[in-house]
């Protein structure tokens, strides 16, 4: 908002300090690159804080680090040794699987996808981090390996002052009505309309 002014004071019995310190969830969507990485740089916002962050990374190959992998744990290890920033946990969900969904079978991945969302649930009641990435967890939503009413019921009703970004193309229109903040990636341009294929650095 322009000089960080609001265009309305809600009457929801809030001080102006306790509406700020809200904690959100969050929602980046769309066609268009960018969603992970966007939350990632809110993670690390959030590791500076000193706040304990958690990454669950739904679609990506359990092999495959990614340069935010690698930058996240790095600091969690800063955190360990010299007590500066945040605690940094980093969770692949399941054997990792991609959007594509050509490796394994849909009920492997359905039960891998079950299972993740039940971790972050039990993470959630427990109030175990302070900011959570539920990278790509668009995808077993939408292809129902997850029950959407669950998981808005679930985020709603998080306790304490956990805040969450769910990354991901097709997000549910019931998450992104629950959310409080929605961004949605479209493309302008991009290399690969002229033949470029992602880079080191850019892309990993």
């Amino acid at each position: 908002m322009p000089r960080g002014q609001v265009p309305v004071t809600p009457d929801d019995g809030l001080t102006t300090k306790a509406r700020r310190n809200r904690p959100l969830l969050v929602v980046h969507t769309g066609e268009m690159k960018g969603k992970s990485t966007a939350a990632f740089g809110m993670a690390m916002r959030a590791w500076n804080q000193g706040w304990p962050v958690a990454v669950y990374q739904f679609v990506k190959s359990a092999k495959w680090k990614v340069g935010e992998e690698n930058a996240l744990t790095a600091l969690g290890r800063l955190h360990e040794q010299t007590g500066e920033g945040g605690p940094v946990v980093w969770h692949k969900m399941g054997s990792g699987w991609s959007w594509s969904r050509r490796q394994g079978t849909e009920v492997d991945h359905a039960a891998d996808a079950a299972e993740g969302w039940a971790q972050i649930k039990r993470d959630l009641a427990a109030e175990a981090h302070r900011f959570y990435v539920l990278d790509e967890f668009t995808y077993p939503i939408h292809w129902g390996w997850v029950d959407v009413d669950d998981v808005v019921a679930t985020l709603l009703a998080r306790p304490g002052t956990q805040h969450v970004v769910v990354t991901g193309r097709n997000a549910h229109p019931a998450l992104v009505e629950a959310a409080d903040l929605v961004v949605e990636m479209t493309k302008v341009k991009h290399p690969m309309d002229a033949g470029q294929k992602g880079q080191r650095g850019i892309e990993w």
